[in-house]
């Protein structure tokens, strides 16, 4: 198994694209849709989001500028992801806002999952939440049967905060300080 190559800070131009070892993190286009409905169409990938249940094209593009938007209102957000090599659709993940606390997400299409990707979106999402927007803590939220989740949370360094309840769904957040991703570097 090859060693964790340390992240390097991020400057505040990244936002636009973003390049892992693996994976390029860029702003969504309209072109995206496509791939994004269909990764919300399936039932193993919308398991553990909301109702858990799949998502018609309406809502992708709901989604699709509700995600675009969000950069605008708040100067951060999440990226489309692609796979480096291949320029393969990978998923989307980045920070959002949760009631104010800037939260990090990933969500893959399923033939991505098992990679470590998750894991590798989540790291320099967090890095760019800690480098350029100087935010002291970050938090993440899955529901507790989604142990593949709370695993990626937990290789992040977050830690358990609490079991709590968010738009009536039972939920568990983890938290990482900028100090704490700091040392983990």
């Amino acid at each position: 198994m090859s060693q964790k190559k340390p992240l390097a800070p991020l400057s505040p131009d990244a936002a636009r694209v973003i390049e892992t070892d693996r994976l390029r993190l860029r702003m969504f286009r309209p072109e995206d849709l496509n791939d994004l409905a269909a990764m919300l169409a399936d039932a193993d990938v919308m398991r553990y989001v909301e109702d858990g249940q799949p998502k018609d094209r309406d809502v992708a593009e709901k989604a699709l500028r509700s995600i675009m938007a969000h950069w605008q209102r708040h100067g951060f957000g999440r990226w489309a992801v692609e796979e480096k090599t291949s320029g393969e659709f990978v998923g989307f993940g980045g920070l959002r806002s949760l009631f104010g606390t800037p939260e990090v997400v990933y969500h893959l299409a399923k033939a991505q999952w098992g990679k470590g990707f998750a894991t590798e979106l989540g790291r320099v999402s967090l890095s760019y939440g800690f480098d350029v927007h100087r935010f002291a803590r970050i938090v993440a939220i899955a529901k507790p049967e989604n142990v593949d989740s709370i695993h990626v949370m937990e290789k992040l360094g977050m830690h358990f905060e609490m079991r709590t309840s968010y738009y009536g769904m039972d939920i568990v957040q983890y938290a990482i300080t900028a100090e704490e991703f700091e040392a983990s570097r």
